[in-house]
């Protein structure tokens, strides 16, 4: 009490000025409208102003969740596609819901660690076995396609991307359906080529390059890129064709992993194609 006591003698002026400065300020803005609406308009730029930075923040830090949940909405919408479901009454001219069942379902992964200025180049997801990966099951992102699974232990997957040598995933084009392999040179991860079309076939500049769909591996339509430039293949009658790919590998974070309900129908039936002699 005495210290209290001491400090109020101590700055007593400077403490009745100060009240009356706050009383004098407090009766100019209350009976003066100019000044008034200044200070009300400054006080809400300010706070209007806090309010922003804090969700800034509030954003930054609930940005994976919101990825996560973005994540999922695209694998329900992507199950809801033509192009994941089967259709199971081909005499029906008519689209009716009930004549298709699904084929392939996603499952959402987040990449935690990849390479991309390596010959062969792989990368880790965050899934594994006990999530219902196998091996040899696709792999692509919002942006295009990634590669396929190679590894796979409980919790974890190693996929191979489409920057490794011999990755071997049938495409087309979207636009007239020509179709053939992709393949990787090793030295622009930005670039990949086709083998396998005729070069009598007419091929466009920017055409864009989707996947087939022939091994089951990925859906028909999942986005490979588009045609940057072709040429032709020395000492065959194909094209070399370069594909400026869509996903850039030095940014991925997030990938869907796809399952094909009917991979092991489509593999039976295959393997019991006759093989001819000279193939082997």
């Amino acid at each position: 009490m005495r210290n209290l006591i001491a400090f109020y003698l101590r700055f007593r002026i400077f403490l009745v000025f100060a009240i009356l400065q706050a009383v004098a300020m407090s009766t100019y803005f209350s009976y003066s409208d100019f000044p008034r609406l200044q200070f009300l308009s400054t006080a809400g730029s300010v706070n209007a102003k806090v309010l922003e930075m804090s969700n800034d923040v509030t954003k930054h830090f609930n940005l994976e969740k919101t990825n996560r949940q973005l994540q999922w909405e695209n694998k329900r919408l992507r199950e809801k596609l033509k192009l994941s479901l089967y259709k199971e009454n081909q005499g029906q001219i008519t689209i009716d819901d009930t004549a298709y069942r699904q084929q392939y379902t996603y499952i959402p992964a987040t990449v935690i660690n990849n390479t991309f200025d390596k010959r062969n180049n792989y990368m880790t997801i965050n899934i594994g076995s006990n999530h219902g990966i196998k091996r040899n099951m696709g792999v692509f992102s919002s942006l295009g396609v990634v590669g396929v699974v190679h590894h796979v232990s409980a919790n974890y997957a190693v996929v191979k991307t489409i920057l490794t040598q011999n990755i071997n995933i049938d495409v087309m084009l979207e636009k007239g359906g020509a179709f053939g392999l992709l393949k990787w040179d090793g030295l622009n991860a930005k670039r990949v080529s086709i083998t396998g079309i005729s070069n009598d076939m007419q091929i466009k500049k920017w055409a864009k390059v989707v996947t087939r769909g022939g091994s089951g591996l990925f859906p028909r339509g999942i986005s490979v890129g588009r045609i940057e430039s072709k040429a032709y293949l020395e000492g065959k009658p194909l094209w070399d064709i370069t594909v400026r790919i869509s996903e850039d590998f030095r940014r991925i974070q997030h990938v869907y992993v796809v399952k094909n309900l009917l991979q092991e129908e489509l593999e039976k039936i295959e393997s019991q194609t006759p093989v001819d002699k000279e193939d082997n």
